[in-house]
């Protein structure tokens, strides 16, 4: 499958038929268009991930950035936002790989209200390396690590978020196209750390549409507290979509930096390479 326009690269896309990857992708370009209308330039949209399936999506989508390793894509955009806080900076990241290895780089960003965007491909599973559990697969899941099924219990993405301090935090179904836009774009304006949970169907190891078709609903409103927020995410069996709480706070680039970009204070290119040139006495 391939949806060709300027937003979409010239590389093969190799996502299964039917990922619910496709829909993040869609609903993301939707995005970068619409926030267009709000004043954001496209050049001013820069993006990253980890690695697995998710990760594809940076060299899918034409827009600049720079490739993560896994579990650091979160680190990797908190260091493009203090760089030039000029810019809009989205970090795709998959359940495993954020909430895995780069759980604690996610942690810190929340805590500390990095101005970034945090895009989560959750289906549950490692897809890229043939389906074995991740940290939010539930109980009883069976793949190539956990033949007889999972003992543990998964982690609640919306809950950690919250406790961890996250000022906007949602979820989104990658079947959901235009919700899903409207949520990346509402928090891609927020200014501060926002967190997209979006449950994501992987065909090959973890199909879920069924499951989500049935079980999903969006909230009504945003919660006026995190306490509500946790208990909303917390319904048994369903699964509630929308955005679940935000809050404006004081940002990490701006407590630290005090008004500066680095970016545009910098010495120009010419002046940085003849300080080299004296360092290097030629």
């Amino acid at each position: 499958m391939s949806v060709r326009d300027e937003l979409t690269t010239y590389e093969e896309n190799t996502w299964c038929p039917g990922c619910g990857n496709f829909g993040i992708f869609t609903a993301f370009k939707s995005a970068v268009k619409e926030l267009e209308k709000f004043g954001v330039k496209r050049s001013h949209v820069l993006i990253t991930a980890g690695i697995g399936c998710h990760g594809k999506i940076f060299d899918y989508l034409n827009l600049s950035g720079f490739y993560s390793l896994h579990g650091r894509a979160v680190a990797t955009a908190q260091g493009m936002k203090l760089g030039n806080p000029d810019l809009y900076v989205i970090a795709f990241v998959g359940d495993g790989d954020a909430m895995g290895e780069g759980l604690e780089h996610l942690l810190f960003a929340a805590k500390r209200n990095a101005d970034i965007t945090v895009i989560m491909h959750n289906n549950g599973v490692y897809g890229l390396t043939t389906g074995q559990f991740t940290p939010v697969s539930p109980r009883g899941f069976k793949g190539p690590s956990t033949p007889f099924g999972s003992v543990e219990e998964p982690l609640n993405p919306i809950k950690l978020m919250l406790d961890a301090g996250a000022t906007f935090v949602a979820r989104g179904y990658s079947a959901k196209i235009k919700e899903l836009t409207n949520i990346f774009v509402e928090a891609i304006l927020h200014k501060g750390f926002s967190f997209i949970d979006v449950l994501q169907p992987c065909v090959s190891f973890n199909d879920t549409y069924e499951l989500y078709n049935k079980n999903t609903y969006f909230v009504d409103s945003v919660a006026k507290s995190k306490e509500e927020a946790i208990e909303i995410s917390n319904i048994g069996d369903k699964f509630p979509l929308g955005i679940f709480y935000k809050e404006i706070k004081p940002v990490h680039h701006e407590l630290l930096l005090e008004g500066k970009n680095l970016f545009r204070e910098s010495p120009s290119k010419d002046v940085r390479l003849q300080k080299i040139r004296e360092l290097l006495k030629i």
